[in-house]
């Protein structure tokens, strides 16, 4: 409660003003959590070349959307665009960026040398990963800064990254890759859970759609018992098992030799080495 409160007040004081590149799904996401904790929508600019309503309505807010005078106090950057359009994206804004100002992307696979290369080889660099539960402030992000990131700057990157869920820190930005098969790429599992568990049900007699109300609920309600328990997920899967019964059966298949673990820990392997390669 308290680091929330904290980032609360440090955007309801932001000083100067904060520039949001590329308003898509993660971008929209973010920008809905710092206005939700008080962001003065005057202290918004917002570059998106393909703004959908919602963004242009804030225009009437007070936000100001593609403007076309220059910038000349950006706090903070915070790069949103899909990195494909890197190259395009990045060039002009390197005369936005002051001595003090803060760079956060969250391009994935996008390193911050990469950046640092398009802006300013000075430039304070926060590369940071989030994922999809963002849209509902459930996310995770880990991020990590280059060398000109100051305390400060590190602070406020946090703020900005809080309002869309819980943040982690690195100090080794190579363990990027892995965060983005992990978490990045996590949601994807789950979701392939939540549908395969449904199709066997279906497989088992029941009902299409009773099966698939069985799987999205019992993941999510789980989901959730997961992050309100003191007690970590073999802990809570015990308490589930009980010795020769039917989750224990299950388990039997799941938790074999070529079952669930072995796969999940070579389709981590796979996604690692694929962020690695786009990373270049």
């Amino acid at each position: 409660m308290k680091k929330a409160q904290k980032s609360n007040e440090t955007l309801r004081n932001f000083a100067g003003t904060l520039v949001l590149v590329g308003a898509g799904k993660m971008g929209s996401a973010m920008l809905d959590g710092w206005l939700a904790r008080g962001l003065k929508p005057k202290k918004l600019v917002i570059v998106e070349p393909q703004p959908a309503k919602p963004i242009k309505a804030l225009t009437r807010r007070g936000v100001r959307l593609n403007p076309k005078g220059k910038i000349t106090d950006a706090s903070a950057i915070v790069i949103a665009v899909k990195p494909q359009t890197a190259a395009q994206a990045l060039p002009p804004l390197a005369p936005l960026v002051g001595k003090t100002t803060l760079v956060l992307s969250i391009m994935a696979g996008r390193t911050i040398a990469s950046v640092e290369k398009a802006l300013s080889a000075n430039a304070a660099i926060v590369r940071a990963m989030p994922n999809t539960p963002a849209a509902v402030g459930r996310g995770i992000t880990v991020a990590v800064g280059n060398r000109k990131v100051v305390a400060r700057q590190r602070r406020l990157a946090s703020d900005l990254l809080s309002a869309i869920g819980k943040v982690e820190w690195v100090t080794d930005e190579s363990l990027i890759d892995a965060v983005t098969a992990v978490s990045g790429s996590g949601p994807a599992y789950v979701f392939l859970l939540a549908e395969c568990l449904a199709k066997a049900g279906v497989a088992a007699g029941l009902p299409a759609e009773l099966a698939l109300t069985l799987a999205r609920e019992t993941i999510s309600g789980s989901g959730e018992l997961l992050h309100r328990s003191p007690l970590d997920a073999a802990s809570l899967r015990q308490n589930v098992t009980s010795p020769g019964g039917t989750t224990a059966a299950a388990l039997e298949i799941l938790m074999g030799s070529d079952g669930f673990g072995a796969l999940l820990t070579q389709a981590v392997a796979a996604a690692t080495r694929r962020s690695r390669e786009l990373a270049g």
